[in-house]
């Protein structure tokens, strides 16, 4: 501040002296001059006060106020600036208010900047800095962090075992008793076996065990209220809030699973698998579908092949004593078994296992009708391929398991592709119906195979299958076959110009091959213009032995012989296209077609009759074309009028009233003969079928008519099919408007629609309402 100046603070609260500082400022010459600020010391402030409000903290001044006119001002959060508003000053006195509450919990404290400027708004005091603090009371209570903490331990835990940490704040200052906050249990439900079996470090929030006696079998869950204390636990002064904690005891394996009884029983059919036999009840206390509760079943005795087995149902935890090998009545009519459970977990350490973890098991097996078997299936014999019907190739028998019971064994035929075998129905003995051959489509790798069936007279019927496997052993009944079958060579002979020639043979090693190629002496022209050279025990070449051949295709037969014993021959024929060839010794395209055997008149011959086909539909087209031209072009022979054709036909003519009833019947019915129609003059003739006399002759008309002479030809034409009783009856004019003679109804043909004369319709008036309307017409008499 500048020379002789002051400051006062005053504080209803707070004593607040002013600090005079002084500093001085060192140069060359000494002390320069000597500057004074001023310094006001933290102002502590309390929380929550309840006023009244505003409330004076300080005064502020400046000792120049009185030379010249001083404004005070303050800035900072709470002033100007957000939350702002909590305190301001008089800007003429220097006193500074506080306008509301304070709450520590919101903001602590407070740093504003004071200052002083004169009436034009020129700095007099440099800015002063003002430190306010919330003084803490104790107003919230401590918080925990849930309302429900969940904790475990194992059962039989030694005291001072930790259980779980329960934590609680306080929003007081923690650096003063308002904020230090202290733990204690206020209750413990159930007080099984002790009312205090846990304690809680009453800093830290931990729970841990102080008595022994944990046992999850009698309490599984214990429920904890915790009390947190602000004021270090002061229950006078301090606030207080609760909590629960849920104490799970959790499971080990103390208890060792135990068999409900000593021996259990059941029964099972002879030969069935995956067939549950009994079921091993078992009581465990620890906790269910653990480990400590999972039975675990073992067969320590009476099983030494396997039959069973015993699996855990997960929802029972009973043992299901299972079939899983089939058991045989006639060799075991009983088991006798031991069976021991335990639990998946190991027992916890110090526990015994029970006596009654070990219980009997007595299985008795069902004797049930079982099907015969073939002692060896499959069955392989040996044969020849070829061996006539009727031979008896092995007994194929089957023995019936069934030991104490005595029945009779029958056979029958299940599969024979071939349809070469039978079977006795008593022994089983195998027959031939047919040869075996050892080529036949239904033998794979020389063996044929067929399957027969055996079936006892139990009750149930029981059958079993065997098969039979053939091996067939080749012999020499196939001949060689000549491959190939066509070829082509140069008409010149030529080095490279032979066929390579081969045979197959659908027998086996030793009967095919080295094979044995050679040309017949018949006809004399093969030896003569050919020769075949062996190459090996299965090729030769077929050469030109002349040094030309007129080209042609040739059919040269070869003699085949197998190697078998004896051998077989087989006389192929091979089609051999001799031609002229090219340099490379290739058939030409021109020596191709000399080789098919047409020559060149042929060929000019074939070309010829193609000219002549394709000339002959031209004309044919023409001549149609032409034909539909003049068909247009040609006028009708007939008058438009008469033309029949587009017209429109009348058909309104109803006849001629009562005369309509003359008609011969007789045209209606079949004639019993001939003569009285051949015999009747022209007129409508019918006859329903076709009398053997001699046909009736038509006209013949002219090759060129004149179109006058059309009608008269036509009137002939209809006289004469009137008169010829073999026409059918479409050709003749038929009439089907008689009615016939006696009708009980009378002749519509007095009405006239004309007449003058009077008639009474008043009759239609009792003929009921549906004749109303046309009473009302007829009936009503003149209106006029």
């Amino acid at each position: 501040m500048g020379k002789g100046s002051g400051i006062v603070g005053m504080d209803p609260f707070f004593n607040i002296r002013l600090i005079w500082i002084q500093h001085q400022s060192s140069s060359a010459n000494g002390l320069r001059r000597q500057k004074r600020d001023w310094v006001i010391p933290p102002i502590n402030v309390p929380e929550n006060s309840r006023g009244p409000f505003p409330h004076m903290l300080v005064r502020i001044r400046s000792d120049q106020d009185k030379d010249v006119g001083i404004r005070y001002s303050i800035t900072g959060a709470g002033a100007d600036q957000p939350p702002s508003g909590i305190y301001n000053i008089d800007p003429i006195s220097g006193n500074m208010f506080v306008t509301q509450p304070l709450d520590r919990e919101e903001r602590a404290s407070f740093h504003l900047r004071a200052h002083a400027v004169d009436m034009n708004g020129n700095q007099v005091e440099n800015p002063i800095d003002l430190y306010i603090y919330v003084i803490d009371m104790n107003d919230n209570r401590p918080e925990f962090q849930n309302q429900l903490y969940n904790g475990s331990v194992a059962e039989g835990s030694k005291p001072g075992s930790s259980v779980m940490q329960v934590t609680a704040s306080d929003s007081d200052d923690s650096t003063t008793a308002n904020g230090m906050v202290r733990y204690r249990i206020l209750s413990q439900t159930p007080h099984s076996p002790i009312p205090n079996m846990f304690t809680i470090n009453s800093e830290t929030g931990d729970i841990v065990t102080v008595a022994a006696g944990l046992d999850r079998e009698k309490v599984s869950q214990y429920t904890i209220i915790v009390q947190a204390t602000d004021m270090e636990g002061n229950l006078n002064f301090g606030l207080s809030n609760t909590a629960t904690a849920l104490i799970s005891i959790t499971d080990i394996n103390d208890n060792p699973p135990e068999l409900t009884v000593r021996t259990f029983s059941g029964e099972v059919p002879e030969n069935k698998v995956n067939v549950v036999v009994t079921n091993l009840t078992v009581v465990d206390r620890d906790q269910p579908h653990s480990p400590n509760w999972n039975a675990v079943y073992r067969i320590v005795s009476g099983d030494p092949s396997g039959h069973f087995t015993i699996r855990t149902n997960p929802i029972t935890n009973e043992g299901m004593l299972t079939v899983v090998k089939p058991v045989d009545f006639e060799m075991n009519r009983a088991f006798m078994l031991t069976v021991v459970v335990s639990n998946q977990a190991h027992l916890a350490s110090g526990i015994q296992s029970s006596l009654q973890s070990t219980a009997g098991v007595t299985i008795s097996v069902q004797d049930v009708n079982e099907p015969p078997i073939f002692p060896v299936s499959p069955k392989t014999i040996r044969f020849e391929e070829g061996v006539p019907a009727g031979t008896t190739l092995t007994v194929f028998s089957a023995q019936d398991p069934d030991h104490f019971i005595h029945q009779i064994v029958r056979y029958s035929k299940l599969s024979d592709p071939a349809n070469w075998l039978k079977i006795n129905r008593t022994n089983g003995e195998i027959t031939t119906m047919a040869l075996l051959d050892r080529e036949s489509m239904y033998v794979k790798n020389n063996v044929y195979e067929a399957t027969f069936l055996a079936f006892d007279n139990g009750s149930p019927q029981a059958s079993g299958t065997g098969t039979l496997q053939i091996y067939l052993i080749d012999v020499n009944d196939n001949a060689p076959v000549l491959i190939p079958r066509e070829a082509q060579v140069c008409e010149r002979a030529r080095p490279n110009s032979r066929i390579n020639i081969t045979a197959s043979d659908a027998d086996a090693d030793p009967n095919v091959g080295p094979f044995v190629f050679e040309l017949p002496y018949f006809p004399a022209s093969v030896r003569r213009n050919w020769t075949i050279s062996r190459l090996n025990g299965d090729y030769a070449q077929l050469r030109l032995r002349i040094s030309y051949l007129e080209a042609g295709v040739y059919e040269i037969p070869i003699i085949v012989s197998d190697s078998g014993n004896p051998p077989l021959s087989n006389r192929s024929v091979i089609r051999v296209k001799v031609c002229p060839c090219d340099d490379n010794g290739d058939c030409s395209a021109t020596g191709a077609v000399a080789a098919t055997g047409l020559g060149t008149g042929a060929i000019i011959a074939i070309l010829i009759c193609i000219i002549m086909l394709l000339s002959m539909v031209l004309l044919f087209v023409v001549w149609m074309k032409r034909r539909e031209k003049e068909r247009q072009a040609k006028p009708l022979l007939i008058d438009p009028e008469d033309d029949v054709r587009d017209n429109i036909l009348k058909y309104d003519e109803e006849g001629g009233g009562e005369e309509d009833q003359d008609y011969d019947l007789s045209q209606l019915q079949q004639p019993e003969s001939l003569d009285h129609i051949i015999n009747k003059p022209a007129g409508v003739r019918r006859v329903d079928e076709r009398p053997v006399i001699a046909e009736s002759q038509y006209p013949i008309r002219p090759s060129l008519p004149h179109p006058g002479d059309i009608g008269d030809f036509i009137n002939d034409g209809l006289r004469a099919a009137d008169n010829d009783p073999t026409a059918p009856p479409y050709d003749s004019l038929l009439v089907f408007d008689y009615e016939g003679s006696g009708s009980t109804a009378g002749s519509v043909s007095s009405l006239n629609s004309i007449s003058s004369g009077e008639q009474d319709y008043d009759y239609l008036n009792d003929w009921g309402p549906r004749f109303k309307k046309l009473a009302d017409l007829y009936g009503g008499g003149d209106d006029d």
